[in-house]
């Protein structure tokens, strides 16, 4: 049964339009998303998405905010089924996020492109900061730890996440070469890991 056709109670209407938004996008991208049409395909009037989003903007905010919501989710998971140290904790968050952004193409282009936009709503915009903070956790940690030297957390997990969404866009875009994804992932890790070892 698609999402289309799945009867919904009062109050879930706001989940039905977003998991359609999201198919739409994938599909689409995001000029194919249009609240009219979304409507129609929830079997509801055209004013009824307003109840829950007062335009398209607002759509597409709350569709970016539901996918940081979900990234921080699969990071957190794979950090603790990882072993309990820093290194593999790291490994395991970087082949998750490079999953979920291949898997979820067209919706983290739009995380993103939200999350920078002038006048992003704050939710948003604190959705988008947990999976980075995630990551500066497992730096800070590793620098307690004495297991990397030290610096600026903030920035070095800043370019840990650059690394792997580049990895993450030329996979997508089929620029690896040939080279498998998983180990390019892990090639990276252990490279910025070892370089990041305490003197």
């Amino acid at each position: 049964m698609s999402v289309a056709e799945q009867p919904y109670h009062h109050g879930s209407l706001r989940q039905v339009l977003l998991a359609r938004a999201e198919s739409t996008l994938e599909k689409d991208g995001v000029d194919g998303l249009s609240l009219r049409q979304l409507a129609r395909e929830a079997g509801v009037s055209h004013a009824a998405p307003s109840k829950h989003f007062r335009d398209r903007r607002a759509l597409l905010e709350a569709l970016a905010e539901s996918g940081f919501v979900r990234l921080t989710r699969a990071l957190e998971r794979a950090v603790d089924e990882a072993e309990p140290h820093a290194r593999a904790r790291f490994a395991a968050l970087a082949d998750a996020y490079v999953t979920f952004a291949l898997g979820h193409r067209e919706l983290l282009a739009l995380m993103y492109g939200s999350k920078h936009a002038p006048g992003a709503a704050t939710e948003l915009v604190d959705a988008g900061h947990a999976a980075m903070d995630l990551t500066v956790r497992i730096v800070a940690d590793a620098q307690a730890s004495g297991e990397i030297g030290p610096g600026d957390a903030s920035r070095i997990a800043l370019v840990a996440f650059a690394t792997f969404h580049g990895i993450a866009t030329l996979a997508a875009g089929g620029m690896l070469d040939g080279a498998p994804v998983d180990e390019v992932v892990t090639a990276a890790s252990d490279t910025f890991w070892r370089g990041l070892a305490p003197a």
